[in-house]
C-alpha cells in the first residue's frame, strides 16, 4: 500500500514539472512575441501628394498628364506640398514651372505659377525668347481650339500691289511668315459651365526678336491666322526659317491658285509657277 502511495507521489511530481515547463515556455514565447512586436513600429500614416510624373523643364507648360498623385509618409510631408483635398489636378493646367522639378519630385506652389500670376510670361519665356500677343478669330484660331502649350505657324493674308499691265485688277495671296510657335497664352477657358470652348480674343506667342518685328509688319499688311502644328511633327522637318525668323522662305499661295479664272487675260492664261510665269 505504501508502495503504491509512493508511486502515485513521485508521478504527481512528475507531471507537475511537466506542466511547469510548459507554462515556463509558453510564458518566455508571449514574451518574445511581445518583444518583437514593440521593436516595429506600426507603420506611418500615409497622405497623398502631388509629384512629378516625368521631368519638368523649366518655363514648361503643366497639362494634367504632367502631374500625379502620390502616397507620401504623414511625418515627412512639407507644409509647402500640395496635399489631397485641396486642388484638383486638373487646376493646375496651364501653369508654368518656374524652376525645374525631377520625375517623382513633391511639387511645391513655390515652383509653379498660375497664368495671370505676376512673373507668369518671364517663367513661361525661354533665355533669350520674348512674347508677342495677336488678335485672333473663331476662324483664325481653330474655333478656340488652341490651348497654352501648342505650336503654330503663323500666316498672313494680303492684298498684293496690282501688276503694271493691270492696275484695275486687285490680286490676293497668303503666306506662312513664321514656323513652329509655341502658344503661352490664349484668352479663353474650356471649363466653362455650358461645357463649350470660350473663344479668344487674343493669342500670346513666344517667339525670337526678328520674329517679334515679322508679325508686327505683318499686322500691317493683313489679316493674321494661327495653323495649329501636330505634335508628331519632327526636328527634321522644320527648316532655318523656324529658328532664325527669316521670312524669306516661308510658303505662300496665290489667288491664281485657287482660282483659275485669274489666270485669264485676253483668251490667253497665265501660269503662275513660283517668283516666275508663262502664257
Amino acid at each position: 500500500m505504501r508502495a503504491r502511495t509512493l508511486l502515485l507521489f513521485l508521478l504527481a511530481l512528475v507531471l507537475a514539472g511537466g506542466t511547469g515547463m510548459l507554462v515556463r515556455a509558453w510564458l518566455a514565447q508571449q514574451r518574445a512575441t511581445e518583444a518583437t512586436a514593440a521593436a516595429t513600429p506600426p507603420p506611418s500614416p500615409q497622405k497623398l501628394v502631388i509629384v512629378a510624373h516625368g521631368e519638368i523643364a523649366r518655363g514648361q507648360i503643366l497639362k494634367p498628364d504632367d502631374l500625379s498623385w502620390q502616397a507620401w509618409p504623414e511625418g515627412r510631408i512639407n507644409p509647402a506640398y500640395i496635399q489631397s483635398g485641396t486642388k484638383p489636378l486638373e487646376s493646375f493646367a496651364g501653369w508654368v514651372a518656374r524652376s525645374p522639378i525631377g520625375d517623382g519630385d513633391p511639387v511645391t506652389e513655390s515652383k509653379i505659377i498660375a497664368p495671370g500670376g505676376r512673373g507668369f510670361l518671364a517663367a513661361a519665356l525661354q533665355p533669350g525668347m520674348q512674347a508677342v500677343s495677336v488678335p485672333v478669330t473663331p476662324a483664325s484660331d481653330v474655333s478656340g481650339f488652341i490651348l497654352p502649350g501648342d505650336h503654330v505657324d503663323v500666316v498672313i493674308a494680303h492684298t498684293l500691289p496690282a501688276a503694271a499691265d493691270n492696275p484695275g485688277m486687285q490680286r490676293r495671296a497668303a503666306e506662312t511668315v513664321l514656323h513652329d510657335v509655341r502658344v503661352l497664352g490664349v484668352d479663353q477657358k474650356l471649363d466653362s459651365k455650358s461645357g463649350e470652348a470660350i473663344v479668344a480674343h487674343t493669342a500670346t506667342l513666344e517667339v525670337t526678336p526678328k520674329q517679334a518685328e515679322i508679325i508686327a509688319v505683318a499686322g500691317e499688311l493683313g489679316k493674321l491666322s494661327l495653323s495649329l502644328r501636330s505634335l508628331g511633327n519632327s526636328a527634321a522637318e522644320e527648316t532655318a526659317h523656324d529658328s532664325s525668323g527669316d521670312a524669306s522662305s516661308g510658303t505662300y499661295t496665290l489667288d491664281s491658285e485657287v482660282s483659275k479664272l485669274l489666270t485669264q487675260k485676253d483668251n490667253a492664261i497665265t501660269v503662275l509657277r513660283g517668283n516666275g510665269k508663262s502664257g
